[in-house]
């Protein structure tokens, strides 16, 4: 897999660790990206979303379990599009991160809510968080594999559909945003 993998979003480019400096043949590096402030920017993508799978107490610390998951759905994607599974994360990435948010800013005992803008790395942050969050619930209570979740999720997300958690979720969140501007 030599092919260059594309950032469309020229905000995001410095965020999303997908150049051949980052290329991994396993998710799992064991690098220490929380030591400094935005050290985790320089953590290859795939490897932060198969951080992001191991939520919830029961998944807490198997890693090599969410690298299977990840490895999986990627081979799902493969065989779904045709296309590279990841030129699909980063366009899923780039889709589901909110560009608009609002905060809680408290006068005299009432709590407004104030629009803001979102900085790049809270954009990658939040839309790995919502991809998986989206798969994990679609998955629970469900036949499909977590696997084949992660992978419809991902490939809604790129295409930028509704069917998307994440991006029901981004659209939501720019909603309240645009009402409290």
């Amino acid at each position: 897999r030599n092919e260059r993998q594309h950032v469309s979003d020229i905000g995001l480019t410095d965020y999303i660790a997908v150049k051949e400096k980052h290329a991994k043949y396993l998710p799992h590096s064991a690098g220490r990206y929380a030591s400094k402030r935005f050290r985790k920017a320089q953590c290859p993508i795939v490897e932060r979303l198969t951080n992001s799978m191991m939520m919830h107490g029961r998944n807490n610390g198997k890693k090599l379990l969410a690298v299977k998951i990840v490895k999986h759905s990627f081979e799902i994607i493969h065989l779904l599009t045709g296309e590279n599974p990841l030129q699909v994360v980063v366009n899923a990435i780039i889709n589901s991160g909110p560009r608009e948010d609002s905060t809680r800013i408290g006068r005299a005992g009432t709590v407004r809510r104030q629009a803001v803008d979102v900085s790049p790395l809270r954009r990658v942050n939040q839309a790995i968080w919502l991809l998986c969050t989206g798969a994990r619930e679609s998955a629970f209570r469900n036949i499909k594999t977590i696997a084949e979740c992660l992978a419809d999720e991902l490939i809604n997300a790129a295409k930028g559909s509704s069917n998307s958690y994440a991006i029901k979720k981004k659209d939501e969140l720019e909603r309240v945003a645009k009402s409290n501007r």
